[in-house]
């Protein structure tokens, strides 16, 4: 029972580690955390897909990100209760109690106890091998509660910047975001150097969302305060502008579209892999060839040069290619809509505060 409880303890040390310090991408697929989302978000969301569209799936949906990292969170902390609780009862440490009963139960209660520092002392062990686990967990679980409140305001400061700059694409791009009014919103006097820093925002704020969603997936589960909005239909409504142009729009903006337009799929690309999904073409396609045709003369209407057809449709083509299967799976993953290219003509902006 020794050597099965050390090794589960491990594991779970080990994840929580990986978890909540470790900075990186864990390629491993064999983790407590891994296995509790493949159990718990595919029952979830068949779920919500049966309540209807709306805010009330949408709110069944934002509680899943919160829940499952409080869970996890109970999880490891169960774990390490029964790794030293099977670590004393293996040694075959003598617990003095009140009521005079020795049983794995009463084991089980003095390491819940000693993991949670409460030090209530109504059980405790009389050999030398259960004192030094009770100290060892009394260490332990001292630092994972530490570990844990420093935890939750990091992912807390992430969440919050990564819906500020959504919330301010909302006057800037639309509701939902399309990049049609990204581009007719930055046109007329200065339209292009507001259009170059609003990229070059963007670019920064896909680096920071590669950052922390590749430290922390659980932060992909999270979502935006309104229906309409997600950082997936961002994400891909900037890399819709982009693409467009770097190839149907003649303009200045190109070097910084380039840039952010790459930094924007490599953090889709890799949230991908985090995610374990498999890129998909859209389906049906997001932009068939007559609303491409839409798009060019609303562009036009607008007054922005455009390319020739000829040139700038298999450019166009070749772009969307690189970003589109891979928004779409994360899209199906999370239930969270892609955003058309062209704005809906009957849709009606929120563009009130909501108190």
């Amino acid at each position: 029972m020794i050597a099965g409880g050390a090794l589960l303890l491990g594991i779970t040390l080990w994840d929580a580690f990986e978890t909540m310090v470790l900075s990186r991408r864990v390629s491993r697929g064999t983790r407590l955390t891994t296995l509790f989302y493949r159990l718990s978000w595919p029952s979830w969301r068949a779920i919500a897909r049966r309540l209807p569209r709306g805010n009330r799936r949408e709110n069944f949906l934002m509680v899943y990100g919160p829940l499952w990292l409080l869970l996890v969170i109970a999880l490891w902390a169960v774990s390490m209760v029964v790794a030293f609780g099977l670590m004393q009862w293996g040694a075959g440490s003598r617990m003095a109690s009140p009521d005079g009963s020795n049983n794995f139960l009463t084991t089980l209660y003095m390491s819940g106890t000693t993991l949670f520092t409460l030090g209530l002392g109504d059980v405790v062990p009389h050999s030398a091998m259960g004192r030094l686990f009770t100290v060892l967990e009394s260490g332990i679980g001292l630092g994972f509660l530490a570990l844990v409140i420093g935890y939750l305001p990091v992912l807390s400061q992430a969440f919050s910047r990564r819906e500020a700059a959504i919330a301010l694409l909302d006057a800037r791009a639309g509701s939902p975001p399309t990049a049609l009014e990204i581009l007719r919103r930055h046109t007329g006097e200065n339209g292009d150097d507001a259009l170059v820093e609003l990229l070059r925002d963007w670019e920064k704020w896909a680096a920071e969302l590669l950052e922390s969603h590749v430290s922390f997936p659980v932060l992909a589960f999270y979502r935006s305060q309104h229906d309409n909005q997600s950082w997936v239909s961002a994400m891909t409504s900037v890399l819709d502008a982009s693409a467009l142009l770097l190839a149907v729009v003649d303009t200045q903006c190109r070097r910084q579209a380039r840039l952010t337009f790459a930094m924007a799929r490599h953090a889709v690309a890799d949230m991908v892999l985090v995610l374990d999904r498999k890129a998909a073409a859209p389906d049906p396609d997001r932009l068939p060839p007559a609303d491409l045709v839409r798009l060019r003369e609303a562009l036009a209407e607008a007054k922005i040069p455009l390319r020739p057809v000829a040139e700038a449709g298999p450019r166009l083509a070749e772009l969307r290619a690189m970003y589109e299967p891979k928004v779409f799976a994360l899209a199906a993953l999370l239930e969270m809509p892609l955003p058309p290219w062209i704005p809906f003509a009957s849709r009606r902006e929120d563009r009130v505060a909501h108190f």
